[in-house]
């Protein structure tokens, strides 16, 4: 069953988005033409997501501006003017919105080339309720555009994921993923990251990885704006 509800994050700071962040969300940073989360959200509504949830601190009012006039998805704002609440305690303030099924998560300024089929219905169609709490879609760091990390996790020939060690096949999060709402059970109050509880559902074997189809493209600088905009140019 494919989710009919998303969280999408857009309320981090972008301090490596200089000159824009001053004045531009890095949510609303335009590559080819196109705020980075208009791709992320016009890619949901594509996979029949009908409620998004979008997280907002940063420029707070100038993104529910952006977001005002959309109706596929409906918008959901959830506000963290007050408090920054990070990755993991933005998505538990806004579970109500959610609901109990399991939903897409999308960072707001996360980018790809999709290959053969689109990799949300990639991702609805491999996600398991009874084994899964967690399937994150993963991107190989050497194919990457803009990535000069050393990856986040290993992945089991079953697909289950744990941090790597030195020697193994590295992967990133691509910034996407299904999440059952029992992944949040006695999470922490407040502001928390969100891979503290990946690091949880490693631990008691229900986090779970699918590499995705296509080119991911990391886009946290100046700099990895230009090359996405000159990848996504190349594909058309």
């Amino acid at each position: 069953m494919t989710p009919n509800r998303a969280m999408v994050l857009a309320a981090g700071l972008g301090t490596r988005m200089r000159p824009y962040n001053g004045h531009i969300p890095k949510p609303l940073v335009a590559i080819g033409g196109k705020s980075l989360i208009d791709y992320a959200l016009d890619r949901l509504a594509d996979a029949g997501v009908e409620r998004a949830v979008v997280n907002v601190h940063h420029l707070a009012d100038a993104v529910e501006r952006h977001l005002a006039s959309r109706r596929r998805p409906r918008i959901v704002i959830s506000d963290e003017r007050a408090a920054l609440l990070g990755t993991g305690g933005g998505i538990a303030k806004a579970l109500p919105e959610l609901g109990d099924a399991p939903f897409f998560l999308v960072n707001s300024d996360t980018v790809w080339l999709e290959g053969a089929k689109p990799n949300f219905m990639r991702l609805a169609a491999a996600f398991d309720a009874d084994a899964m709490d967690a399937l994150l879609l993963l991107a190989p760091t050497a194919d990457s555009i803009g990535y000069a990390g050393s990856g986040d996790f290993a992945m089991r020939p079953d697909g289950r994921l744990h941090r790597r060690a030195e020697r193994e096949v590295p992967f990133v999060y691509a910034g996407a993923a299904i999440l059952a709402p029992a992944l949040f059970h006695d999470a922490p109050a407040g502001a928390f990251p969100l891979p503290l509880l990946f690091d949880r559902a490693d631990d008691e074997g229900r986090l779970f990885g699918l590499c995705l189809d296509g080119v991911w493209m990391h886009v946290g600088t100046p700099e990895a704006v230009a090359a996405a905009a000159a990848a996504l140019a190349a594909a058309r």
